[in-house]
């Protein structure tokens, strides 16, 4: 029947009006400590930088790869099985065994509980494929061994993304994965993407190796270029020390030099492994070494021992800053690359706000002036119900606060429609009903009670597909379903409540009247 206890009448009142104060904070500026949610507008609605990275996975492939030779041959020497003659190329690695042994070690690599070259479940491979020819093995990444270095590469990648973004200090950034090796950043109400394309450009790969004294590259060093280009210092390929032992880094003022220098402290284990090697390193020059190119190569006055240092190098307080933000987030696993870059100004994005919203209005007064020609008095009821969903619908999202886009906006126009269509399916079977049945109350009842299963199955169906493109889509497609989505909810909600409310008392007073809808 159409009846509401008091219990629900006040339930309905309040669930309304705490979504509709979510609504409105997002217009007016409330100074409210308990809730300083807002709904955050996406990158074509405030503007903003959109970057497409994809990492390159090369290096990562040739450490694997480099590292796994160092591990094959002591687990072999552990085992006594002789192997010699290691050839290693880009993904690949060959080795000899004796004749004795080749079906010992083949059975070693072929076991699914194997130490060396561990079985996925999973994929039901090996992480190394191989081929015996005579006695040498050939070893080689198999395919799904190389797509969980990619994928565990772009986590790590993802992370080091993240943390130089919050460093930065962008607001509310949007750092998503694509595919196995893209990364996609979203740096809303950012016009200048200039810095922040240089810190993520950066693999930020920090080494302390000493210069030696010889004229010519030998066995056990390296030419390495100054990053100014002034000179070409030959140094050990021994590192004393690497960015992962650093604990913190921050740009100070020389006060001897007066000069802006990057002051770094590290953790027990790189101070212990620092003192060490400046004690014998005294008088040295000790080359500070960033992605392949030396910053600065003071030379070693005193032991170091207190586990902090310096790095100079003519920076100024924005490059120190940008190199000290870089140390701090740690070095990525492989450069990145720029593939798309795009820059939305503030100015088109608001064109878009503007075109959502009239389009908005217009669609929202067409559909009240519908319903009120249609059904006078219950066109009105609709009308408040259609208003209400809408403040139900944007307060929901501003409790989660969810980011509003130019699709998200469609979703929003499209639920004004969806509203009122559920509304006028109940009316029109209600005068169905009144044809039928001469008290009004129970055939107003019936309207709601037998139009139910219609607009069930319809926003239910409509409710799938929006599920389906928010796990199936991205970006944009997301945006759309989320309003989509909600907006289905709340307009269930406003129909069997607020609408019926308003409807219940409206037919309960006028029940004698003949022609009430």
């Amino acid at each position: 029947m159409l009846y509401f206890s008091k219990l629900r009448i006040f339930s309905v009142l309040i669930f309304t009006l705490i979504l509709t104060y979510f609504s409105i904070s997002n217009f007016t500026k409330l100074d409210d400590d308990l809730f300083s949610k807002n709904i955050k507008l996406g990158l074509d609605l405030q503007g903003g930088s959109y970057l497409l990275l994809e990492i390159d996975n090369k290096p990562v492939i040739k450490q694997k790869i480099q590292n796994k030779v160092i591990e094959f041959k002591r687990f072999f020497k552990e085992k006594n099985i002789i192997t010699k003659n290691f050839i290693v190329s880009d993904n690949s690695i060959s080795f000899e065994t004796t004749s004795n042994q080749t079906q010992e070690l083949e059975k070693i690599l072929d076991d699914d509980n194997s130490e060396i070259n561990p079985y996925f479940q999973q994929y039901k491979t090996h992480e190394f494929d191989f081929e015996l020819i005579e006695n040498r093995f050939n070893l080689k990444l198999s395919k799904y061994g190389v797509v969980l270095l990619k994928n565990a590469s772009l986590d790590q990648a993802i992370e080091i993304v993240r943390r130089r973004v919050d460093e930065v200090g962008t607001n509310e950034p949007n750092i998503l994965k694509r595919g196995n090796d893209r990364i996609l950043v979203e740096l809303p109400g950012l016009d200048d993407p200039g810095r922040i394309k240089s810190l993520l450009g950066k693999t930020a790969n920090l080494t302390f190796q000493f210069i030696t004294q010889n004229s010519e590259e030998s066995f056990g060093t390296e030419k390495i270029e100054f990053e100014d280009g002034s000179e070409i210092a030959i140094v050990s390929k021994r590192i004393v020390l690497s960015g992962d032992n650093l604990v913190d880094a921050k740009p100070t003022m020389n006060s001897q030099t007066n000069e802006t220098v990057v002051s770094f402290s590290l953790d027990r284990v790189g101070a212990k492994k620092f003192g060490k090697a400046t004690s014998t390193g005294v008088g040295k020059r000790l080359a500070i070494v960033l992605d392949g190119k030396i910053i600065s190569a003071p030379s070693v006055r005193e032991p170091i021992i207190g586990g902090s240092g310096q790095i100079s190098g003519n920076f100024t307080f924005q490059s120190a800053t940008d190199l000290a933000l870089l140390l701090r987030s740690g070095a990525l696993p492989a450069p990145l690359n720029i593939i798309e870059e795009r820059t939305v100004g503030p100015d088109l994005g608001q064109d878009s706000i503007n075109a959502g919203i009239l389009s908005l209005i217009i669609g929202f007064v067409l559909v009240v002036l519908f319903m009120i020609y249609k059904y006078r008095v219950f066109g009105v009821i609709a009308n408040l119900a259609l208003i209400s969903n809408l403040f139900l619908l944007v307060g929901v999202l501003t409790l989660f606060e969810a980011t509003l886009t130019l699709p998200g906006i469609a979703g929003i126009i499209l639920t004004v429609g969806m509203a009122v269509d559920a509304n006028v399916l109940i009316f029109e079977r209600i005068k169905e009903e009144i044809k039928s049945e001469r008290n009004p109350i129970i055939a107003f009842d019936s309207g709601y009670t037998k139009s139910r299963t219609t607009i069930l199955d319809a926003n239910i169906t409509t409710l799938i597909a929006a599920v389906i493109l928010f796990f199936m889509g991205s970006g944009p497609i997301k945006g759309f379903s989320i309003t989509l989505g909600v907006g289905i909810l709340t307009t269930l909600f406003s129909v069997y409540f607020i609408a019926r409310l308003f409807t219940a008392f409206y037919v309960i007073k006028n029940k004698d009247k003949e022609a009430l809808i």
